[in-house]
């Protein structure tokens, strides 16, 4: 099936001929208006800095040519509705999560993050030098869409939670909010799985609808206010060892810019990964002392839940192999952060423990 096709034809409860208007090129004295549809809400800390972060970059770098015009999640479509959006013409670019996206290729999810994945130096690795990029380009260009990486959270939190969690049986039935993959491993230990939009994870965390989240790390967690509602919080996670953030422009679009202005998207969306991995890491180890003064119990997984993450995670991994794009994403993920992993455990690995033992 043509998707890209499909998908012209198709729009967001509105006609074809409103997306067609929604995706007209808009000029003003020379200068091309692009719609940016986000999945966070408005200040959402460090996911919406990100989106910004792009926007600005791209405004300023083009000398005026080009004017990036940011929608926050709900104010032109919703969270979870910005792939559609652009992929159908009816906004020009999205800033998002690729995974929660994986409903529409499950191979979107090595761009933000799977279940015992890479690190976020593994996944620049990756993606700037080892094939990742044109990977990207290649799932992109099946629904209609020229994408980058465009942010980074870093290492994820494992979570908030209601209770301790002392054994795998104790996910049997908790309501946790967690897209992508890692949420569907966690579906395999018998947790009733939600995929909540950031911005309402709150609400939903002190309603008592879901009975714990995990959403980024300390610092953006904190700026949630998770600490209001419970404080159990495990510090290490095994679903988003990194969370890379996509910045995708429509394909047509992006084919009607200027070689300059296709650069300039490509620049920014780069620069803001970098700036956006350094914000979040930056910040974190400050909010981590707030929030335990604050009584939050920073506490670890024991051996025998992270051995059942790591046989539900397989077992989500296996069961998308027969599709053959995936599994080619999957081998070339894997592949690089294997011969990565090697060199920066013998070298910065040492040096970073080391370092711990002889200052203190």
């Amino acid at each position: 099936m043509d998707r890209r096709s499909f998908l012209k034809k198709s729009a967001l409860g509105g006609s074809a001929a409103a997306a067609t208007a929604l995706a007209a090129p808009a000029y003003a004295q020379g200068q091309r208006t692009l719609t940016m549809v986000t999945s966070w809400g408005r200040g959402l800390a460090g996911v919406f800095d990100s989106a910004q972060r792009c926007a600005d970059s791209i405004n300023a770098m083009s000398d005026g040519s080009l004017n990036v015009e940011i929608k926050a999640a709900g104010e032109l479509v919703g969270a979870f509705e910005v792939f559609d959006a652009v992929s159908s013409g009816q906004a020009d670019m999205y800033h998002a999560a690729d995974y929660y996206f994986v409903g529409q290729h499950p191979g979107y999810a090595f761009f933000t993050a799977v279940p015992f994945g890479m690190t976020a130096q593994e996944m620049v690795n990756w993606y700037y030098q080892d094939g990742g990029m044109e990977l990207h380009d290649e799932l992109g260009e099946i629904f209609g869409l020229k994408s980058f990486l465009a942010g980074n959270t870093g290492a994820q939190a494992g979570g908030w939670y209601s209770k301790e969690i002392n054994s795998p049986e104790d996910f049997n039935g908790l309501k946790f909010r967690m897209p992508g993959l890692g949420g569907k491993a966690l579906g395999k230990l018998g947790a009733s799985v939600q995929n909540i939009p950031g911005s309402e994870v709150y609400q939903a965390l002190s309603s008592g609808a879901i009975d714990g989240t995990e959403w980024i790390g300390p610092w953006a967690d904190e700026k949630a206010g998770f600490q209001e509602i419970t404080k159990v919080y495990y510090t290490a996670g095994f679903h988003e060892p990194n969370a890379g953030l996509s910045l995708a422009t429509n394909r047509d679009v992006f084919d009607s810019l200027t070689p300059g202005q296709q650069k300039i998207i490509e620049i920014a969306a780069a620069e803001a990964h970098q700036w956006n991995l350094a914000q979040f890491l930056a910040n974190n180890g400050a909010a981590l002392q707030r929030l335990q003064s604050g009584g939050v119990k920073v506490m670890e997984f024991p051996d025998s839940v992270w051995d059942a993450f790591g046989q539900a995670s397989q077992e989500v991994l296996d069961e998308n192999m027969g599709d053959e794009l995936f599994k080619k994403i999957h081998d070339s993920a894997m592949a690089s952060s294997a011969s990565s992993a090697g060199w920066l455990d013998l070298s910065s690995g040492v040096y970073t423990a080391q370092r711990n033992r002889v200052r203190g």
